[in-house]
């Protein structure tokens, strides 16, 4: 695709986004999207990635959200691909992107046979999984805790490190636990060297925030 062609369709999927996304949680709004765009370029800049691939799946990544659409995982990947197909995007490029939209989310690093990866979806991989923690992640966590009306915190509730893929995907537990269920894994499950480095600077800031968090709750501070 020529660079005159991929910026035009990048501008009309920004357009796109920004219109569908509109009013929905503050977690998963265009805001979202836009900072995970820029994590993905900010990434690319050191790996071997076709450019076009990254910006259309970062910004199209969360357009249909399974969440909030009945738990549906396919919808997502397809208002996708007929968007691009509405737009004359080649074939491959289109495949390729809706591949890694259904492949990219936490929720599949429950599979321990991946059936599809690629340079690409590790880097929107990983711009997706750095807005999930440091202080941004704290702010979406508890945005979208309340929209669920989960319970900020429950001593007596215990994290459940050893979730499978379907108890992940229904989880009803405070928004505390969710640190321990996901945000404060995703250091480790980074796959790019940026990602890593950046990664390890937003978990150190959660590690504070939750220390802070106990000793507030426990009334020593």
């Amino acid at each position: 695709m020529k660079v005159s062609e991929s910026n035009s369709i990048i501008e009309a999927t920004i357009n796109f986004v920004k219109s569908e996304l509109k009013n929905v949680e503050g977690g998963h709004d265009w805001f979202h999207i836009e900072r995970v765009y820029k994590n993905t370029l900010l990434i690319a800049k050191n790996e071997p990635v076709d450019i076009t691939v990254v910006s259309l799946a970062a910004l199209l990544h969360d357009i249909a959200d399974s969440k909030f659409n009945d738990g549906d995982e396919a919808i997502g990947p397809r208002v996708a691909s007929e968007f691009l197909l509405k737009h004359n995007v080649d074939s491959e490029i289109i495949e390729h992107v809706t591949q890694i939209i259904e492949n990219m989310s936490f929720k599949n690093s429950f599979d321990l046979n991946p059936s599809f990866t690629s340079k690409e979806m590790e880097v929107v991989q990983d711009a997706d999984r750095l807005d999930a923690i440091g202080a941004i992640g704290i702010a979406r966590c508890f945005n979208y805790g309340g929209f669920k009306n989960s319970a900020l915190y429950d001593p007596e509730i215990e994290p459940n490190l050893n979730m499978t893929k379907a108890e992940y995907k229904a989880a009803k537990t405070p928004t505390i636990n969710h640190f321990y269920e996901k945000l404060l894994l995703l250091k480790d499950q980074m796959n790019t060297k940026t990602g890593k480095r950046i990664a390890l600077e937003r978990h150190k800031y959660m590690e504070g925030f939750l220390k802070q968090f106990y000793a507030e709750w426990k009334g020593e501070k």
